[in-house]
């Protein structure tokens, strides 16, 4: 599908920005001094090459997030070199573990030497392979299930992660606006049947009973699913 800006009833994707980008960039701009000077050695890196990152905002929002539920175990479902895992580390503190999986092994040691610089790869524990692989060799319940794999599995990793969440624990995802496109009838996808998967996706969280769920459109869209608890 393409995007058609003749047609009045057809929005296109690349001008739907939720936020304002006057107020993304004062919300920027809040945060542009906080934390380790590594952080600007990977935003650097991820311009240069053009690698998808979640960007400053959105990891401040993982790390309070993280320590609003005190999180103390995170699984992170694709975690490129590190910098969403940068984030999550900081929040569960030296005694938390942050499980990072990634298979491109070269994106493991740019990570192995970003969170050593930033003191925080001792509550790291960085396994290379495919993401769902390595969450079913995994035991036990976690705190945060983090998703940002390939668009076209999320409706897969939201079936695994769901149930190895702890109660009152969180299930959060980036990308769920895709932009713009699950808004539109008509866009321009960037790999075949990534749209239609990303909205099963959060049709799947958003109708789950077990959990209560929102969108920060920050970006490109952060899902948070926290899971009920019996009291």
């Amino acid at each position: 599908m393409t995007d058609n800006l003749k047609s009045p009833n057809v929005i296109n994707p690349s001008v739907l920005q939720p936020v304002h980008p006057a107020i993304e960039s004062y919300l920027r701009g809040l945060v542009s001094h906080t934390d380790h000077a590594v952080l600007a050695d990977m935003e650097d890196l991820a311009e240069k090459n053009n690698f998808p990152i979640v960007g400053r905002l959105v990891g401040v929002f993982l790390e309070t997030m993280a320590k609003t539920i005190n999180a103390k175990r995170v699984f992170e479902f694709g975690s490129g070199y590190g910098y969403s895992a940068y984030w999550f580390a900081k929040a569960v503190g030296a005694t938390g573990q942050v499980i990072c999986s990634e298979a491109d092994l070269l994106n493991k040691a740019k990570a192995e030497a970003y969170l050593t610089e930033a003191g925080l790869w001792d509550r790291v524990d960085f396994q290379a392979g495919m993401a769902q692989d390595i969450f079913a060799q995994t035991d036990g319940l976690f705190d945060i299930c983090y998703n940002d794999v390939d668009k076209g599995d999320y409706p897969d990793i939201w079936l695994l992660a769901k149930d190895r969440i702890r109660p009152g624990g969180l299930y959060i995802a980036d990308n769920v606006l895709w932009r713009g496109r699950v808004a539109v009838e008509q866009f321009t996808d960037v790999f075949q049947g990534w749209t239609e998967a990303i909205r099963e996706h959060n049709e799947l969280i958003f109708n789950d009973p077990d959990f209560d769920t929102f969108i920060n459109p920050t970006r490109d869209g952060v899902i948070v699913a926290r899971k009920k608890t019996t009291d």
